[in-house]
């Protein structure tokens, strides 16, 4: 089954982050990169991808068939996502496995959700 294990961002995170020396940042970026080895050498990752700063986000709002593009970051939103794992595992509980792993998980900003399976009208 396929899990979304989303990892989210605050205020408090992006201040932990900006504590960190050059080096810090550099091992927290290895062991992203050993965790996503780990899932493709085990069969279950399918994609894992961080997001670019908030203040890059556009929000789409369509009103009268027209969209219009409204720039972020958005204020009324403390915690943005910032990255996410898609996986494929055996079961929820190995998908809350990945996500423990996750340096954000004890600041209580990772996710996991299951795909919902689009596979006909009874969905």
């Amino acid at each position: 089954m396929k899990y979304l294990i989303m990892i989210y961002g605050n205020p408090k995170s992006r201040e932990i982050w900006d504590s960190f020396s050059e080096a810090e940042r550099a091992e927290g970026w290895k062991f992203y990169a050993a965790l996503h080895e780990s899932l493709v050498a085990s069969g279950e990752m399918i994609v894992a991808e961080a997001l670019t700063d908030p203040s890059q986000a556009r929000r789409v709002p369509v009103t009268d068939t027209r969209a219009t593009l409204t720039d972020g970051p958005f204020p009324e939103v403390k915690e943005q996502l910032a990255g996410f794992f898609l996986v494929d595992c055996e079961s929820f509980d190995r998908a809350m496995e990945i996500a423990a792993q996750i340096p954000e998980a004890p600041l209580g900003l990772v996710e996991v959700r299951p795909v919902l399976a689009m596979t006909g009208p009874d969905m």
